[in-house]
């Protein structure tokens, strides 16, 4: 059996302002509709493969379940990280939860935010190197390129036609002169970070080349226990583990290793010109996301989260609009787009790690409006989900019912509003809401108070 596991825990700043980091690029429904996230998963979903093992922050909890939940698709384990430690921790991981199901498991090790679009292509390929990962070899996949990249590590491989070859050498990002002599060469190919191994094989890496490593994730995976639909880990023993990838801690210093050449039509979405490329394109080749509109250019990209965008009279541009923020750049600047996420956080703005709407267990708030001692915020509360019994040191606030049934109680009293009925909620009172009909209660909630920052909550049950 091959127990897929997906890592979610990158943010995607290049894809700034949609990008953030309560919602980075993997969980974005740029695609009909669907998130890369989901489309890595529903790519697993094929015969002789287990439910995924999804690995991810802690923060992003709720999409990840949700996300899964919209495909109907149950976890095997999820696996909350409370702090990013790259991939050489979670590789080992999945191999300890695999192997405790399946002690002859096979590990697929996949991105969450990457574009696959031959997927077949990349499904034989994965099915032709099983043998050799069955053998004890950690087979990685190598993307044939299709340019000189910069972006990208480079693998070199063994000259010959087998399906899984051997690997020379690892090589950084190269630049442009060294990228194009790879290319040339034919022998390199792009470092996907996608591996096929088996629980055993790895755990022996580990245990080999990491042997301190082994021992603190081994210990970190005895801090296992369960909330709701996931798996938490003691946070403090979790931010001891090394900080280091798959590659550094295990594939250059071993020597069972191969790769498997794949040309799947694979792209990491590492940028916003990556994300034009992909997408259906007008006879002038333009890309549009959202209600835009073009006259006049050619080869542009514009996204609107709301409201219209129109582009006039330029080449090559992209307009990004999300309710808070605007991008406007160049395609040939689109790396540069992490440099104003830098500047931003240097600045400490909120724009670059949260969006307007915040995602919670129970639904979701959006900010409407703010000023001095105000807030307005919508909010959605799916069916038969309950907000914590919270109350608040320093604000008041009024709810007023769009759509749905909510119930409501404000300390002792408990009573149901719907349509175009408000209450109110005094300083300190404990208050919690719950939906218990069959549609997603809409409401608008107003605060008022001397402070209005998202800590003012005292929460009596959660």
């Amino acid at each position: 059996m091959i127990f897929p596991c997906i890592l979610s825990g990158g943010v995607g700043s290049r894809l700034w302002p949609l990008s953030r980091k309560d919602r980075p690029k993997q969980f974005l429904p740029l695609f009909e509709g669907e998130s890369l996230f989901q489309k890595t998963c529903k790519r697993v979903r094929q015969l002789g493969f287990a439910d995924p093992i999804v690995i991810g922050s802690n923060t992003h909890r709720f999409q990840m379940g949700e996300q899964l939940a919209e495909l109907g698709i149950a976890a095997t384990s999820i696996l909350l990280e409370p702090v990013g430690r790259n991939t050489a921790p979670p590789a080992l991981m999945a191999a300890i939860v695999a192997a405790e199901i399946d002690p002859d498991a096979l590990i697929l090790l996949l991105p969450s935010d990457h574009l696959i679009r031959k997927e077949d292509v990349f499904l034989e390929t994965v099915r032709s190197a099983e043998n050799a990962a069955r053998d004890g070899s950690i087979v990685t996949f190598g993307i044939t390129p299709t340019e000189p990249n910069t972006g990208y590590g480079y693998i070199k491989v063994a000259p010959g036609e087998t399906p899984v070859r051997a690997v020379e050498k690892f090589v950084e990002k190269p630049d442009l002169d060294r990228a194009k002599a790879f290319l040339d060469d034919g022998s390199y190919v792009w470092n996907a970070g996608i591996f096929l191994y088996s629980a055993d094989t790895m755990i022996n890496a580990f245990k080999s080349h990491q042997p301190d490593l082994f021992k603190a994730v081994s210990e970190v995976m005895e801090t296992r226990h369960g909330d709701l639909d996931f798996t938490r880990l003691d946070e403090t023993r979790f931010a001891e583990l090394d900080d280091i990838s798959i590659d550094y801690a295990i594939m250059e210093k071993a020597q069972n290793v191969s790769c498997a050449p794949v040309a799947p039509e694979w792209d990491d979405l590492g940028s916003w010109s990556a994300i034009w490329t992909v997408l259906d394109k007008d006879e002038r080749g333009n890309s549009g996301l959202g209600d835009t509109r073009f006259l006049e250019s050619r080869n542009c990209l514009a996204y609107s989260q709301q409201g219209l965008v129109s582009v006039i009279g330029l080449e090559d541009v992209m307009v990004i609009a999300t309710s808070d923020s605007v991008l406007v750049a160049h395609k040939n600047s689109a790396q540069d787009v992490k440099r104003v996420v830098d500047q931003l956080k240097a600045e400490g703005r909120d724009e670059v790690d949260r969006h307007t709407r915040a995602y919670k267990p129970w639904g979701y708030t959006e900010r409407i409006n703010a000023g001095e001692r105000f807030a307005v915020q919508s909010m959605m509360i799916k069916p038969g989900q309950r907000v914590s019994l919270q109350s608040h040191l320093h604000r008041t606030e009024h709810w007023i019912v769009v759509s749905g049934t909510v119930e409501i109680t404000i300390d002792s009293q408990t009573s149901l509003l719907t349509e175009n009925q408000s209450a109110y909620v005094p300083l300190g009172a404990r208050h919690t809401l719950h939906n218990p009909g069959k549609i997603p209660v809409r409401m608008i909630e107003v605060q008022s108070g001397t402070y209005l920052a998202e800590d003012d909550i005292v929460r009596h049950t959660d």
